[in-house]
């Protein structure tokens, strides 16, 4: 019997979840529907839950890998509701300074068929939505974010962290043009 996800380091890790891109699937924005009905039974003070990330995005290639973010109050009891979503099949990945990342998808065999990413966030803590609105306006942009990604996906697809971090002055110089263009939209 192979390693729990729990035992894998992270380049283990890596290897069993490559990055991988593809052209938009139409289902992405139905996987989101269904799994935010899901989320509003189990986090009923959640403020907002939207679908971030590229697969929100219509016109370009994306990791097949549904970003949700989750915004709370700060009175919000961040522990509960990260005790509530590991009991509803989501794994805690990280968290510090009111910020838990999770993961639902993974297997000790790889990917499931659905696969999310979920941010859960106090209220304001929502640069993505900025981003994702700009990409979304925005084609030209979008493309050059697309061409980015399919550019460095060879190269990083069994580094996640590298990967990020190679998009990062892309997604942060148009995230600030897009907080400009859009003032306090969120």
């Amino acid at each position: 019997m192979g390693k729990k996800l729990s035992e894998m380091s992270l380049e283990e890790l890596w290897q069993l979840f490559p990055i991988f891109l593809t052209e938009h699937q139409d289902c992405w924005k139905v996987w989101f529907a269904d799994e935010k009905a899901g989320l509003e039974k189990i986090i009923p003070q959640a403020a907002r839950i939207e679908h971030i990330g590229s697969t929100a995005v219509s016109s370009i290639w994306a990791k097949p890998i549904i970003d949700i973010l989750v915004e709370v109050s700060k009175e919000c009891d961040m522990s509960g509701i990260k005790d509530l979503l590991v009991k509803n099949g989501y794994i805690c990945m990280s968290h510090s300074d009111g910020r838990y990342s999770f993961n639902k998808g993974y297997t000790e065999n790889g990917f499931s068929e659905k696969v999310f990413h979920l941010h859960l966030r106090h209220i304001g803590d929502n640069d993505e939505l900025y981003f994702r609105d700009y990409l979304i306006e925005f084609p030209d942009v979008s493309h050059e974010y697309e061409e980015m990604k399919l550019s460095l996906w060879k190269k990083f697809e069994h580094d996640r962290d590298g990967y990020t971090s190679a998009k990062a002055e892309f997604v942060k110089k148009y995230t600030n043009e897009a907080k400009l263009k859009y003032g306090n939209r969120y």
